[in-house]
C-alpha cells in the first residue's frame, strides 16, 4: 500500500502560499522562523512546578531533565517536548481526534471522516478512567506543561513557522489546551498503522473474485521454517495447553497445534456462510473499503516493509561480559522524525519518584518508548499478529441481519468542523462487530444492493464492519510507565501486561546479566477456527458463531528468559513454530532475522560495535537465489543486455553507496526486480495491490523458481503468446538494462544504486507534490543517498512497483521506509551505549536541530549516550531552570 501524504488532501491556495513565501524571504532570520526557537539557557517560570527542575541539553539539543517529584518531572517533559515539537503534537491530536480539517481546511475531510467513523478519540475518552491513578496523574502533569508553553507562546506564529504558512487557508485558527485524551489518542494512531494481517485479509478477498485459489496461495507460501528460524526454539518455549480460555464457562476454543500455513482449499466452498464473499456486490463493497482506509493517514509508517530489527546478546557471548541490546524500528520517513530522545530523571529514585530512565519518547505523550532505565533495557519489533477482521454484514434501513433476526444498528452523530468557515455532520452506524466502513466516505456506500447470499437473495445491502482490538478500551499507558520504571524481569513481565496495542516483541536485558522475551497483546480468540485459513477470509457477521470469543490469556503468549543459545533475535519473523496460540500467518519471511542470527553466530565474542555493524549490513538474503536464476537465462547474441548481466556473476549481493563493481550490480539487480514484478504479478494484481518487492514477493518469487508452469509466468497483457518463466526472466533482464541506459547511462560500470536510491526527508503537511516548491524547499531536506533496500538488515525500503517509465520516474527506487532510529545499550557500563536518531530533536524548520542526525543516521554512524548524571554533565551543553510560578 501506497504512503498516503497529507499534503495530497490540504487545498491550500497556490498564489496566497507565494506571497507568504516572499515575506519568509524578506524576514528570515528575524521574525517567523526564529520566533518559535526554544529557550534552552537561563531561567523559565512554569506555573505548577512544585520544585526546581534543570534541564541539560547536548550538542544534538537532546534534553536530559532532572527533578525531585514525578509530577514536576512529566510537566517539565511536556513543556520540553512543546518547546521542541508543539505543531507536530498539534498535528497528530487533530488527525487522531478526526479533527483535522479544523487545521487545514475542507482537505482534511476524508481523513476526518474514517477517523471519526474508527472513533480513536472517543475510546482513548472511554480509556483515560481506567488507567492506574498514578498514570492518570502523569497524563495530567504533562498536559500541564504543554499548556503552560501554549500560554506562554500566545499566538500559533510564536509556536511554529507551519501555522504562518497554514494560516493563509485557515486565518482564525486558535490552539486549545492539550488534554489527557490528547496523549492516549496518539496511541490508536501507532496500534492503527503497527497492527498486522488487514491488508492481506482484504487482499485475499478481492483477488477471490478474479482468480484460482491455487495462484492466490502462490503469493501466500508458508513461512520457511526450515531455513529461516523464529524467535523461540521449542527449547525456549512450547505451549502448554491446546486449549485457551477467555475466562467465562464452557469457553474452551480449540488452537492449531501446528503451524498454521496458507489456505489448501476455499473456505467459500467449505462453508455455506461465506459463499458470499467472492460475489461482484461484495467484491465492490471490498474495493470501497481499501479506499477509505487508504484517506487515514500515516502516521508511523504501513506496510510490507514496517517492522524492526532488534537483537539481545548474553555477556557470555559478549567482549563485555554483560548482554548487548541494539534495536531499529522500521518506520515510515518523514521530518521532523518519529522519535524525540530524551532522559528523565528524578534526582533522588525512591517509590514516590521511582523514574531513571532514557531513551525514545514520542512529542504528545509522557514516559519514555523505548530505551533503558537504571537496572534493566528493552526493544520493540512489530510482533504483526493478526488483531482486527473485517465483517460481511447485511443492512436494512436501521437494523442488520443477525442470526436471523434484524438487530437495531448503534448509531452515533458527529459534527466536522472545517477551519476557514463551515461544518459537516456525519452519522456512524455500527453493528455489534463495529463500525461500518462503509458509511466513511460515499463511495464506500455504493455496494451492491440485494446480491445473493448462500444462493438466496439477501433481505439488504451488504456494507463491511471492522472489528479491532485497538478501538477496544486497554491499559497500554500503564504499560509505558511500568517499563520505565521496572528493575528485573518479573517486573518486566507485569509490566507487559498491559501492553495491549500494538502489540509488540519486547527484548530485555539487564545490568544483572539476564535477557529475555516476551510477546504481549490483545490477541483475540476466533471461534468457527478453520486451520486453513484462520484470519484470511472476511467474516460473515449474520453468523454469531464467526464471533470473537474474547482474548488468549496473557499466561498462553510467548516468553522466555536467558535461553541457552546465548542470544534472542526479533526481526519480525515467526515467533515459534507452535501454532498455539493463534498470532498470524502473515510473518516477515525471515530474510532479515536469519541474516542477523548468521552475523552473530560468526562472532564468538560479540562487541558493540560489531552491534553496531550488524545494524548497517546491507546484503541481501534473497539475491542469490534470483541472481542464480538470472545467470542461467541465454541471451543469445543479445551483447548489449549480456554486458549488463555479467555484472551479476561476481556480485558480493551487498548494496552500498559510493563508486564500487558492487554497487552497479546492485544498481541492475533492483531494476530487474522491478521488472520482474510487473512482468509476473502486475498484469493480473488491481493497481492499488501491485507487487512492492518485499519479503513476501521475495518467498513468492522463490517458490515460483521452482515452478516453471505456474500461471504467473503468462503475461496476461500479451494477448495469445504464452511467455513462461524463462521468457519473463529474459524481458526482465532486457528492460532492466533499456530502463537504467535511459536512467544512468549507456556504460553499466558507471551505474550506482545510491544515484538510484535516495531519501527525501518530506514534511507531512508542506513537503507534498501539491505544495509549491518554495515552500517545500523550507520544509523538506534531502536528496541522501542510501545504502540496502527491502528484507535487508540496513532496511532502507522501497516501493517496486514504481518502474522507471514516465509517469512513476520521479518516485522509482526512493526509500518510503527506514530505521527510524538505532540504539545499541551496553550493560556493562551504560554510559557507553550509543544512538542515533533519523533527524534532529527539533521541528523547527532552520533550528541546528532539525536534522542535524541525518548524515550520521544515513551512515550508521551512532552518538555517545551519556546516562548518568557525572556523564551528562561531562558532556555539557545548554543548561535551562524552569521555576515554579507564572508566566504573567
Amino acid at each position: 500500500m501506497s504512503r498516503v501524504i497529507l499534503a495530497r488532501r490540504i487545498a491550500i491556495a497556490v498564489a496566497a502560499l507565494l506571497v507568504v513565501v516572499l515575506g519568509i524571504v524578506a524576514v528570515l532570520a528575524v521574525t517567523w522562523v526564529r520566533r518559535p526557537f526554544p529557550v534552552t539557557e537561563g531561567e523559565v517560570r512554569v506555573p505548577g512546578l512544585q520544585g526546581k527542575v534543570d534541564v541539560v541539553r547536548n550538542d544534538q539539543g537532546i534534553p536530559q531533565i532532572y527533578a525531585d517529584t514525578a509530577d514536576d518531572l512529566f510537566r517539565a517533559q511536556g513543556f520540553v517536548h512543546a518547546q521542541d515539537r508543539f505543531f507536530e503534537m498539534d498535528l497528530r491530536r487533530h488527525i487522531t481526534s478526526g479533527r483535522l480539517s479544523e487545521l487545514v481546511g475542507e482537505g482534511g475531510l476524508e481523513t476526518d471522516r474514517v477517523i471519526r467513523t474508527l472513533g480513536w478519540r472517543r475510546v482513548a475518552e472511554a480509556e483515560l478512567p481506567t488507567l492506574k491513578p498514578e498514570t492518570r496523574r502523569y497524563l495530567q502533569a504533562y498536559a500541564d506543561g504543554v499548556n503552560a508553553y501554549i500560554h506562554q507562546q500566545g499566538s500559533p506564529s510564536k509556536m511554529a513557522l507551519e501555522y504562518v504558512v497554514l494560516g493563509q487557508q485557515v486565518p482564525d485558527y486558535r490552539v486549545e489546551d492539550w488534554t489527557p485524551a490528547d496523549s492516549l489518542a496518539w496511541l490508536k494512531a501507532m496500534a492503527w498503522d503497527l497492527r498486522g494481517d488487514y491488508s492481506d485479509e482484504l487482499m485475499r478477498a478481492r483477488l477471490a473474485g478474479t482468480m484460482s485459489l491455487s495462484q492466490i496461495n502462490e503469493l501466500y507460501p508458508p513461512y520457511p521454517y526450515a531455513t529461516n528460524k523464529p524467535i523461540l526454539s521449542g527449547r525456549d518455549w512450547s505451549s502448554t495447553t491446546s486449549n485457551a480460555t477467555n475466562g467465562s464457562a464452557n469457553s474452551a476454543l480449540p488452537f492449531a497445534k501446528t503451524p498454521v500455513k496458507s489456505p489448501v482449499k476455499s473456505p467459500v466452498k467449505s462453508d455455506p456462510d461465506l459463499a458470499a464473499q467472492t460475489s461482484p456486490a461484495a467484491q465492490q463493497a471490498y474495493a470501497a473499503v481499501a479506499k477509505a482506509l487508504d484517506s487515514v493517514p500515516v502516521t508511523m509508517g504501513r506496510g510490507d516493509g514496517i517492522g524492526s530489527n532488534s537483537w539481545v546478546v548474553a555477556g557470555s557471548r559478549t567482549s563485555t561480559g554483560k548482554p548487548l541490546l541494539a534495536n531499529d524500528p522500521h518506520l515510515g520517513v518523514s521530518i521532523p522524525g518519529i522519535w524525540y530522545q530524551v532522559g528523565l530523571h528524578c534526582r533522588s529514585v525512591n517509590s514516590s519518584c521511582p523514574f531513571d530512565v532514557a531513551g525514545y519518547s514520542f512529542a504528545g505523550l509522557p514516559g519514555v518508548v523505548i530505551g533503558h532505565n537504571q537496572s534493566i533495557g528493552w526493544g520493540f519489533t512489530n510482533l504483526g499478529p493478526d488483531v482486527s477482521d473485517f465483517f460481511l454484514e447485511q443492512v436494512r434501513g436501521s437494523t442488520y441481519l443477525r442470526d436471523g433476526k434484524q438487530e437495531p444498528l448503534t448509531m452515533r452523530t458527529e459534527t466536522i468542523k472545517i477551519g476557514g468557515g463551515g461544518e459537516q455532520t456525519i452519522t456512524v452506524r455500527s453493528t455489534t462487530h463495529g463500525p461500518l466502513l462503509s458509511d466513511a466516505l460515499d463511495k464506500v456506500a455504493e455496494a451492491g444492493d440485494s446480491p445473493p447470499v448462500n444462493g438466496r437473495t439477501s433481505p439488504g445491502d451488504y456494507e463491511v464492519a471492522l472489528q479491532w482490538t485497538g478501538i477496544e478500551v486497554n491499559q497500554t499507558a500503564d504499560a509505558i510507565f511500568g517499563l520505565n520504571t521496572a528493575q528485573n524481569f518479573e517486573q518486566f513481565r507485569e509490566a507487559a501486561r498491559d501492553f495491549a496495542v500494538p502489540s509488540q516483541n519486547l527484548l530485555y536485558a539487564d545490568t544483572a546479566g539476564n535477557i529475555g522475551y516476551q510477546a504481549p497483546g490483545s490477541i483475540p480468540i476466533r471461534s468457527r477456527y478453520m486451520e486453513s485459513a484462520p484470519g484470511f477470509w472476511i467474516r460473515p457477521g449474520w453468523v454469531s458463531s464467526w464471533d470473537w470469543k474474547g482474548t488468549v490469556p496473557f499466561e498462553e503468549m510467548p516468553w522466555t528468559l536467558n535461553p541457552s543459545e546465548g542470544f534472542i533475535v526479533a526481526a519480525n519473523q515467526a515467533v515459534t513454530e507452535s501454532g498455539s496460540p493463534f498470532l498470524t500467518t502473515e510473518w516477515d519471511y525471515g530474510f532479515r532475522s536469519q541474516r542477523i542470527r548468521t552475523l552473530l553466530e560468526k562472532n564468538t565474542r560479540v562487541t558493540p560495535a560489531a552491534m553496531s555493524q550488524i545494524q548497517g549490513d546491507a546484503r541481501s538474503q534473497f539475491a542469490p537465489t534470483l541472481v542464480k536464476a538470472l545467470l542461467k537465462v541465454d541471451l543469445g547474441g543479445d551483447d548489449f543486455t549480456k554486458q549488463a548481466q555479467d555484472l551479476l556473476r561476481d556480485w558480493d549481493y551487498t548494496m552500498p553507496v559510493g563508486g564500487s563493481d558492487a554497487g552497479a550490480a546492485a544498481a541492475y539487480y533492483n531494476a530487474v526486480w522491478s521488472s520482474l514484478l510487473d512482468l509476473t504479478f502486475n498484469d493480473e494484481l488491481p493497481k492499488d495491490l501491485r507487487a512492492n518487492g518485499g519479503g513476501q514477493w521475495m518467498q513468492a518469487m522463490t517458490q515460483l523458481l521452482t515452478k516453471p508452469r505456474s500461471a504467473w509466468w503468462d503475461d496476461k497483457r500479451t494477448a495469445g503468446v504464452a511467455e513462461g518463466q524463462s521468457e519473463i526472466l529474459r524481458k526482465a533482464l532486457v528492460d532492466a538494462r533499456l530502463d537504467l541506459t535511459r536512467e544512468l547511462g549507456k556504460d553499466p560500470s558507471d551505474w550506482q544504486w545510491g544515484q538510484l536510491h535516495t531519501l527525501t526527508l518530506e514534511h507531512q503537511v508542506l513537503g507534498g507534490d501539491d505544495v509549491p516548491g518554495l515552500v517545500r524547499t523550507l520544509f523538506n531536506r534531502g536528496p541522501i543517498e542510501l545504502p540496502g533496500g527491502s528484507a535487508i538488515v540496513n532496511a532502507n525500503g522501497w516501493d517496486a512497483s514504481q518502474g522507471l517509465d514516465d509517469a512513476n520516474r520521479s518516485k522509482a527506487f526512493k526509500v518510503n521506509w527506514a530505521p527510524s532510529m538505532r540504539m545499541v545499550v551496553d550493560f556493562s557500563n551504560l554510559d557507553r551505549s550509543r544512538w542515533v536518531n533519523q533527524t534532529g530533536n527539533s521541528g523547527h524548520a532552520f533550528s541546528d536541530h532539525y536534522n542535524d542526525q541525518s548524515k550520521a543516521w544515513a551512515k550508521n554512524e551512532l552518538y555517545d549516550w551519556p546516562f548518568s548524571s557525572k556523564a551528562v554533565d561531562e558532556a555539557g551543553g545548554d543548561e535551562l531552570v524552569l521555576v515554579p510560578g507564572s508566566t504573567n
